[in-house]
């Protein structure tokens, strides 16, 4: 059965909904008026925009032009993750490309390769759908992850400074804030997983019934990414700590002061 397009009509109906929590922000004097109708503009007009360009894509499924435009969603994905750290955008921005392109061009290669099985690698209908969502929940974890750890690290320099002092190696002392940053990276995703089929059902799988697919295709896809998701994210957020240090730490072990932009 062919899916049915949401008219004009009932698309202005949802855009409107956006009224209820300016309201409330308005009433409340929480400062997100501004912020909430910005994002929702930019979001509304860069997904209007990929309606075009993945409509192109996804007709000629060109493998040059599909795999430039992994690239260009990588580049993106890896500014906005350094720029919303309020880190220092020309120190950290190579090794957090390096971390994205790294754990994306694996999870891809073996989602594509040993999960679908189908050879399609750089099919757009794939490549694009998956890599986004790999490069989406990677962003969010390495936004929280190395946020986390390097802002703990400075609150903490003196107790980081003690156990250098004592003999132990870098690596040594800064495993307790590694280990918090990739707690903290990883709860959310594995708070969804928790209840996920219980309490809600997530997008691709929502998509896929729209669509007409039946529920248990639904579901085997859902599976299998949500596994693949959870490694992409715990080894993008590690591989961006660690590439990041070798651009954060002197040669004695000690934090870099020019890697934070507002301390």
């Amino acid at each position: 059965m062919e899916t049915a397009a949401i008219p004009v009509t009932g698309l202005f109906f949802a855009i409107i909904l956006i009224i209820i929590p300016v309201f409330v922000m308005h009433k409340t004097h929480l400062p997100m008026v501004r912020d909430t109708v910005w994002s929702f503009l930019r979001m509304s007009v860069q997904l209007g925009l990929a309606g075009i360009y993945l409509t192109v894509l996804f007709e000629y499924n060109n493998p040059l032009l599909n795999v430039v435009w992994l690239c260009i969603m990588i580049a993106v994905a890896a500014y906005e993750s350094v720029r919303k750290q309020d880190l220092n955008i020309r120190k950290l921005y190579l090794p957090t490309v390096a971390a994205f392109v790294i754990t994306t061009t694996l999870f891809l290669v073996y989602f594509e390769t040993l999960i679908l099985q189908d050879g399609g690698l750089s099919d757009a209908r794939f490549l694009l759908p998956i890599g986004g969502m790999l490069l989406g929940n990677s962003l969010g974890g390495s936004i929280i992850g190395v946020s986390l750890f390097y802002n703990d690290l400075l609150r903490n320099e003196n107790r980081y400074i003690s156990w250098l002092s004592f003999g132990a190696q870098r690596t040594e002392a800064l495993l307790p804030y590694f280990r918090t940053a990739l707690r903290s990276a990883l709860m959310p995703s594995l708070g969804n997983v928790a209840v996920m089929g219980i309490v809600f059902f997530p997008g691709m799988m929502t998509g896929q019934l729209i669509a007409g697919l039946s529920p248990m295709t639904a579901i085997t896809y859902q599976i299998a990414l949500m596994f693949t998701i959870y490694a992409s994210r715990t080894v993008c957020v590690t591989l961006s700590i660690v590439l990041t240090s070798y651009a954060s730490f002197d040669e004695f072990g000690m934090l870099n002061k020019e890697i934070f932009l507002r301390k």
